[in-house]
């Protein structure tokens, strides 16, 4: 038979034995307690151990650049002020000017001169620090420990300086200039004049 229309239901369609819903377990409260406890206590873990992991992951900043070496931020500056000592005087004065540029202060440890007939002390003594914006003035007392080894017109004269500051230790030659080069030639000539030999 053909026939169009409704699909009737079938057998057992509204036969339906009803079958019970499973008990609900009810906690008790001791272990709802506890249940609640364990859970805080592992999602503080996670929470944690997700800290520990982003904070040992995390980028490292660049490092500080170094400051730069003690001799390209300090510069030596002749003064002026030179003593004239009479024949015979073996000291004899002068200033130096020490300047930082923009670096980290900078300790001056040590100022010498290369003549082994000459010594200098220095007033303030080394060491001491030399900050930017703060200039020292240095006053330079020159030994003369012989007349007749003394360097007579020197040409380019310098004092050696010993430096130190955050990144290294530097012994470095400050070349004074010319005006320095002329007081300090007559200076000399002044203290030790030239005797004529027979």
């Amino acid at each position: 038979m053909n026939a169009i229309g409704p699909v009737e239901p079938g057998e057992d369609t509204y036969d339906h034995e009803s079958i019970p819903a499973p008990p609900v377990r009810r906690l008790s409260p001791r272990r709802a307690r506890r249940l609640r406890t364990a859970l805080a206590a592992a999602t503080a873990a996670g929470v944690a151990a997700a800290g520990v992991t982003l904070y040992l992951t995390r980028p490292e900043p660049p490092p500080d650049p170094l400051p730069p070496w003690p001799s390209q931020s300090v510069s030596v500056a002749y003064a002026g002020e030179m003593s004239r000592p009479r024949a015979g005087e073996r000291n004899f004065t002068f200033a130096v000017i020490f300047r930082q540029g923009s670096a980290p202060p900078t300790t001056v440890r040590r100022v010498a001169q290369p003549s082994a007939a000459l010594s200098v002390t220095a007033s303030p003594p080394a060491p001491f620090a030399v900050k930017t914006g703060k200039p020292r003035k240095l006053i330079i007392t020159m030994h003369i420990r012989e007349c007749g080894e003394v360097p007579r017109n020197a040409g380019l004269p310098f004092l050696e300086v010993t430096l130190r500051n955050a990144r290294a230790n530097e012994k470095h030659s400050y070349i004074l200039g010319p005006e320095y080069a002329n007081d300090l030639s007559g200076a000399l000539t002044a203290a030790c004049p030239r005797t004529r030999v027979s």
